[in-house]
C-alpha cells in the first residue's frame, strides 16, 4: 500500500539554560514554526472569530477541530461530500484533530468502556454510538486532518493507582490497534495524515515512565502527553511534563494536550514542549478575561469604566490599536456580542504573540532570561 509524506519535523534552535527548542513542522497543508499555539476550533470552528482574521490578525498556523463534535455534528457524511474539513470550513492551513477520548472522558456519567472500546450517549439527542480505535482512526481519516491523535482514555484527577495503571494499559493497547488501522487505510482526499500517540499514567510517576518509553518505542512522526491540566497542582503538571519531556524522542514535536494560562506555556517551553492548544483565550475572551502583556483585565470592572487607552499598548492586534479598555467594557456590559469577539481576537492575538516571542529568544539564545521577565507580567491581576 503506498503511503503517502505526512509530516517533517525540523529543529532550528535551542536553549543552552533549558529544555526550549525552536523547530519547523511541515505539513501538507504548510509548515508550522514551533513552539506553537493552536486555537481550538471543536466544530470546525474558533468561537467568535473568522477564519480571515485567524489568518490576518491573529496568524494563526494551525487550528483544532474535534473528532466527537464533528462526528455527531455536521456528520460524517457533510464531511465527506464537502471534501474535508478544510475545504468545508475554508481553512487551507493545517489542522489536528482530538480523537473525541477527552470528551469520552467528560461523559463518564452517560458512558460505557470496555477493552474494545467506549459507547456513550450523544449530548445533542441522546443517541448511542461506540467510539473504537479503528473507529477513531476511520473518522479522523475522513475528517482529513493533517494530524489525527490516537484513541485514549484520559483519567480524572484525582485518581487511584489502579485505575491509572488499568487505563494506561488500555490506551497502549489502543495505541496498537491505532497503529494498525494507520497501516491498513490510506487518507482520502490526497494529502498524508499523521497519528500522535499519547502519553498517560496520570500523576504517578512511574506509570508516566512507562507510557512515555511505550510512545517513544512507537516510532511516531510526534508525541502528545494528555491527562494533565484536569485539576492537578501546576508543579505537579511540570514534574510530569519534564520527565516525560526527558524521555520521549528529541527529534519528533512534542504536544502537550490542552495546556493552558500564558505562565503554563511558558515554562512548559521551557521544559521542552512544542505545541499546545487550550480553550481559556476564547472562553475567557467571551466571559470579559484579557490576557495582556502587562497582566490580566476583568473588563467589568468598573475601574475601566473611563480608561480611555488603548486594550493593550505592546499588543500587535488591530483590536489592540483601534478600541478602548473602556469601550470594550461598554460593550460588556451592554452584552452586545461584538465584546466577546473583540475579546477573543484579542487573546488569541496574545497567545500568538507570546509563543512566537518565545521562538524569538530561543533563537536569539536569551529564552530563560526573558520568560523569568515575562512571568510576573503575565500573572498579575490588573
Amino acid at each position: 500500500m503506498r503511503k503517502i509524506q505526512s509530516m517533517d519535523f525540523v529543529i532550528n534552535g535551542l536553549d543552552k539554560k533549558s529544555g526550549a527548542r525552536a523547530g519547523t513542522i511541515s505539513t501538507a497543508h504548510g509548515t508550522i514554526q514551533t513552539p506553537i499555539f493552536m486555537p481550538v476550533g471543536t466544530a470546525g470552528t474558533v468561537k467568535a472569530v473568522h477564519q480571515r482574521d485567524l489568518i490576518s490578525d491573529v496568524e494563526a498556523q494551525i487550528i483544532l477541530g474535534n473528532t466527537y463534535h464533528l462526528y455527531l455534528r455536521p456528520g460524517l457524511e457533510v464531511l465527506r461530500a464537502a471534501g474535508g474539513l478544510h475545504k468545508f470550513n475554508g481553512w487551507n492551513k493545517p489542522i489536528l484533530t482530538d480523537s473525541g477520548g477527552y470528551q469520552v472522558y467528560s461523559l463518564s456519567a452517560s458512558r460505557k468502556l470496555t477493552p474494545e472500546g467506549v459507547t456513550f450517549q450523544s449530548h445533542i439527542d441522546g443517541s448511542r454510538h461506540t467510539f473504537t480505535p479503528e473507529r477513531a482512526v476511520d473518522i479522523q481519516r475522513q475528517i482529513g486532518a493533517d494530524i489525527i491523535m490516537a484513541f485514549d482514555e484520559c483519567t480524572p484527577y484525582p485518581c487511584d493507582y489502579d485505575y491509572a495503571a488499568r487505563s494506561m494499559d488500555i490506551t497502549h493497547q489502543w495505541l496498537g490497534r491505532c497503529l494498525k488501522q494507520m497501516e491498513d487505510s490510506n487518507p482520502l482526499y490526497g494529502y498524508g495524515q499523521t497519528l500522535f500517540p499519547i502519553v498517560q499514567g496520570s500523576t504517578y510517576r512511574d506509570l508516566r515512565k512507562i507510557s512515555a518509553e511505550t510512545i517513544a518505542a512507537a516510532g511516531a512522526d510526534g508525541n502528545a502527553i494528555g491527562g494533565l491540566s484536569v485539576g492537578e497542582p501546576a508543579e505537579m503538571m511540570y514534574e510530569i511534563t519534564e520527565m516525560v519531556c526527558g524521555i520521549l524522542p528529541k527529534d519528533k514535536p512534542r504536544y502537550l494536550m490542552g495546556v493552558g494560562t500564558p505562565a503554563n506555556i511558558l515554562e512548559s517551553i521551557a521544559l521542552g514542549v512544542d505545541m499546545f492548544d487550550c480553550v481559556m483565550p476564547t472562553r475567557n475572551g467571551r466571559n470579559g478575561m484579557l490576557f495582556t502583556s502587562d497582566g490580566i483585565l476583568n473588563m467589568r470592572n468598573e475601574k475601566w469604566k473611563n480608561d480611555f487607552s488603548l486594550i493593550d499598548e505592546n499588543g500587535t492586534s488591530f483590536v489592540d490599536k483601534q478600541y478602548t479598555k473602556a469601550y470594550l467594557r461598554h460593550l460588556f456590559v451592554a452584552g452586545e456580542m461584538l465584546g466577546s469577539m473583540i475579546a477573543s481576537l484579542h487573546n488569541l492575538s496574545f497567545y500568538l504573540w507570546l509563543v512566537n516571542e518565545a521562538r524569538r529568544h530561543i533563537l536569539e539564545g536569551d529564552f530563560a532570561g526573558w520568560k523569568q521577565q515575562m512571568i510576573p507580567k503575565v500573572t498579575q491581576r490588573l
